[in-house]
C-alpha cells in the first residue's frame, strides 16, 4: 500500500499532497458507479459526524476537558445557494493534521488491494463491491467537484484546526488554521445539475429516509414560503427524531428504517439479510438489535480485520468492535448491544473478564442462532444466500462453541454423493433422513477438491451399494470432523480412516467372502509389504474397491493424509505417520502382481505410486515413477 507523498509546497503553512493510489481509483469508480444512487452521500456524511460525535462522547469519560465549552452533540447541514455549497458539520471528535492525511488521504485497510483487484467496470456489480467496501467520506465526489474540510480536533491547543481541500483528482491541499470550535465542518461545491440539493425541502427528505435513526440531532433552519418559494429563517429545528432506534419498541419500526439503520452500523450499501431486535430482562438487563448482512464483507479472511458490534452503555456510546459480544464464528454479524448494567468507563480489558459480558456474549450468539434456524426452516432460499456467503465461517463454531455445537451442525449444508455440483449440499438431518436401512454412521470424505472427492476410489464400494458419503472440501472442514463426532447419535465416520465396517449393509455371505479372500492373499500381502518396508505399515486385501487396484488408508487414530498435507503447506508440524495399502482382490493388476516374478517391485512401486496420486498425495521422486511407467508399458507392448 503506497504513502501519501508531498508534491509541492506553495506556502510555509500549506502543501499539496497526493492520495494514495487505491484512493485515486476508489474516487474514479465510486463516481461512475454509484452516481444512479447519489444521495447516499449524505447518509455516509451524516453516519461519519455521528461516529465522531460517538467518540467524543467515549473519550470524555476519561477526560471530560475535550467536551470544552460546548457540551451539546449536534449535526448541522446548511446550504447556500449563490455560493451552490452544502455543508455538514458536527461537534465531534474532529481530527488532528496527521488524521487529516491518514484518514482522507489513504485507505488504512487491509486486503485494499484484493478488493481492487475484483471491480470489473461493470456499474452494478461494482457498486455492491464498493457498499461492501465502505463509501465514507469519499462519497461527497459524487456531487461536488470540489471538497472542503476544517476540523480541529478536542482539546488541541491554541485552537490550531486544519482545513483540507481537493477536486477529487490527483492531489489534495492541507493548511494549519485557526479554528475556535472543535468538530469538522465539510463543504461540497457542488457540481453543474446539483441544483436540486440546495433546498432545505429535499434535504429534509433525504435526511428523514436515511437518517432518521441517528441518536445526535441533526439541525436545519427552518423555512417558511413566502412569495412563491422557500425562505430560510435564522430559527433551527432538529429534523430526524434523535433517538436511539433500538431503544424504541419494534411495533414502532418499520422495516424501512432497520434497513437504513444498518446501513449506517454496518457500513454497507445493500439491506440485511435478516434481522434480530430483541430487550433482555433479568440479572443483566440489555437491548440487542444483531443483522445478518447479504454479502460477506471484502476483508472477512483478513487477520486484523475489526469485527463485532458496537457497544452502548445506557445509550451512551462506548467502543465499535466490540469482539468480546460476539464470537468469532458469528464475526459476519453487525448491530448495537446497550446494556443497563456496565460501567460507563468500561474498557476492553474490564470486557476480557466481566462475567455480564460472558452472559450477553451467550444471549446475542442464541438469539443469531435461532435467527439462523428459523431461515433454514422457513426460507430454505434466503438461507442458501446467508450460506454460501458465510458457512465457511459457521463452520468454525462446531469446535469453538461446544455448547452450541449441536444446534450449529443442525445448519451445516454440505455436498455428498447425490448431487454432480459442490453447490448442491444437504443437511445433516436431510443425510440421516435417507440413510440405507440397516446404516447407522454417518460417512464422509474430506479432500482438497470437489472433484478429487467424488472421484476418489474409496467411494467404489459406498457408490455400489448406494449409501450416500458426504464430500468435504473447505479447509475448515478438518475442523469441523475433528471436533464433530456425532450428529443425532450417528457417527461421523471417515471413508479413508480404518477399516471398512458397514455393520448392517454387508451380510452374513459377503463377510465370509472377505474373510476367504484375505486368507487366500495373505502370502501376497506379505510379499508386498516386504516390497514397500518403510513406506507402509501395513498391506491388506480391501473391500471398499470395486474399480480401483489400489488405494491408501490411515489407522482410525492416526491423523488423515489431507489434514497432514494441509499442515505441512502451511509450514507446520504434522506426524509422519505411515499409510496403509489396501488392494483389491479382483483386479486384473492385482492379479498379475501374483503371478509376476521379474518386475514386481517395480509393479507394486507403480501400484502404491498411483494410489498416492489417487488421494491427492505428491510424490517423493516424480521422475523415477514416470521412468518405471514409461518401462512397463514398453515390456507390455513388447517393445
Amino acid at each position: 500500500m503506497s504513502d501519501t507523498a508531498t508534491h509541492t509546497e506553495t506556502s510555509a503553512n500549506r502543501e499539496t499532497l497526493g492520495f494514495q493510489a487505491e484512493v485515486k481509483q476508489l474516487l474514479q469508480l465510486m463516481i461512475h458507479s454509484l452516481y444512479s444512487n447519489r444521495e447516499i452521500f449524505l447518509r455516509e456524511l451524516i453516519s461519519n459526524a455521528s461516529d465522531a460525535c460517538d467518540k467524543l462522547r467515549f473519550e470524555a469519560l476519561h477526560n471530560a476537558a475535550l467536551m470544552e465549552d460546548q457540551a451539546e452533540l449536534e449535526i448541522s447541514i446548511s446550504f447556500d445557494k449563490t455560493a451552490r455549497t452544502l455543508t455538514v458539520s458536527d461537534s465531534g471528535i474532529g481530527m488532528s493534521r496527521e488524521e487529516v492525511i491518514n484518514n482522507l488521504g489513504t485507505i488504512a485497510k487491509s486486503g485494499t488491494r484484493e478488493f481492487f483487484s475484483r471491480l470489473s467496470g461493470d456499474q452494478q456489480k461494482d457498486a455492491n463491491l464498493i457498499g461492501q467496501f465502505g463509501v465514507g467520506f469519499y462519497s461527497a465526489f459524487i456531487v461536488a467537484d470540489k471538497v472542503t474540510v476544517l476540523t480541529r480536533r478536542a482539546g488541541e491547543k491554541n485552537d490550531q484546526g486544519v482545513r483540507w481541500e481537493s477536486d477529487g483528482g490527483g492531489e489534495f491541499a492541507i493548511e494549519m488554521i485557526d479554528k475556535p470550535t472543535r468538530g469538522t465542518s465539510i463543504t461540497l461545491h457542488l457540481r453543474e445539475g446539483q441544483d436540486d440539493l440546495l433546498s432545505g425541502h429535499k434535504l429534509r427528505a433525504v435526511i428523514q429516509k436515511y437518517s432518521d435513526h441517528i441518536v445526535q440531532p441533526i439541525v436545519m433552519h427552518k423555512e417558511e414560503w413566502k412569495d412563491g418559494g422557500y425562505q430560510t429563517l435564522e430559527e433551527t429545528e432538529t429534523v430526524n427524531q434523535a433517538f436511539a432506534l433500538w431503544a424504541r419498541a419494534k411495533n414502532e419500526i418499520t422495516d424501512e428504517q432497520y434497513k437504513e439503520f444498518y446501513k449506517h452500523v454496518g457500513h454497507d450499501m445493500t439491506d440485511p439479510l435478516a434481522w434480530v431486535h430483541a430487550r433482555v430482562e433479568g440479572r443483566q438487563e440489555y437491548t440487542q438489535l444483531l443483522y445478518i448482512p447479504a454479502r460477506a464483507p471484502f476483508d472477512m479472511w483478513q487477520r486484523d480485520a475489526k469485527h463485532g458490534v458496537k457497544l452502548y452503555v445506557r445509550r451512551v456510546f462506548i467502543m465499535d468492535d466490540a469482539e468480546k459480544l460476539i464470537p468469532a464464528y458469528l464475526r459476519f454479524v453487525r448491530g448495537v448491544v446497550d446494556s443497563n448494567d456496565l460501567p460507563l468507563n468500561v474498557s476492553r480489558e474490564i470486557l476480557q473478564e466481566s462475567k455480564d459480558i460472558e452472559a450477553i456474549r451467550a444471549g446475542c450468539t442464541k438469539k443469531i442462532i435461532s435467527l439462523l434456524e428459523d431461515m433454514a426452516t422457513n426460507d430454505k432460499e434466503k438461507y442458501t444466500l446467508f450460506w454460501n456467503e458465510f458457512g465457511r465461517v459457521l463452520k468454525e463454531g462446531i469446535g469453538d462453541d461446544a455448547v452450541n455445537r449441536e444446534k450449529i451442525a443442525g445448519l451445516l449444508r454440505l455436498a455428498s454423493t447425490k448431487a454432480n455440483t459442490p453447490e448442491t449440499s444437504v443437511s445433516l438431518s436431510d443425510y440421516i433422513a435417507r440413510m440405507k436401512e440397516g446404516q447407522d454412521k454417518i460417512y464422509y470424505i474430506t479432500a482438497d477438491t470437489f472433484n478429487a472427492a467424488k472421484n476418489s476410489p474409496h467411494l467404489e464400494v459406498f457408490r455400489k451399494k448406494g449409501i450416500e458419503v458426504l464430500l468435504l472440501t473447505d479447509r475448515v472442514d478438518e475442523w469441523v470432523v475433528t471436533n464433530l463426532h456425532s450428529f443425532q447419535e450417528k457417527s461421523l465416520v471417515s471413508v479413508a480412516k480404518g477399516g471398512l465396517d458397514l455393520g448392517d449393509l454387508e451380510d452374513e455371505s459377503e463377510k465370509l467372502a472377505q474373510q476367504k479372500e484375505a486368507d487366500e492373499f495373505k502370502e501376497l500381502t506379505d510379499k508386498i509389504s516386504t516390497s514397500l518396508a518403510g513406506r507402509v505399515k501395513e498391506v491388506r486385501v480391501t473391500h471398499r474397491l470395486t474399480d480401483s487396484p489400489a488405494c491408501l488408508v490411515v489407522d482410525e487414530q492416526d491423523m488423515n493424509a489431507n489434514l497432514a498435507r494441509m499442515l505441512k503447506a502451511a509450514g507446520q508440524q504434522a506426524p509422519n505417520t505411515q499409510p496403509i495399502l489396501e488392494i483389491n482382490p479382483r483386479h486384473p493388476v492385482v492379479l498379475r502382481l501374483q503371478r509376476e516374478e521379474n518386475k514386481f517391485d517395480d509393479w507394486v512401486s507403480v501400484l502404491f505410486d498411483q494410489a498416492l496420486l489417487a488421494e491427492g498425495g505428491q510424490l517423493d521422486d516424480p521422475a523415477s515413477f514416470v521412468k518405471r511407467v514409461n518401462q512397463l508399458m514398453l515390456e507390455m507392448s513388447g517393445s
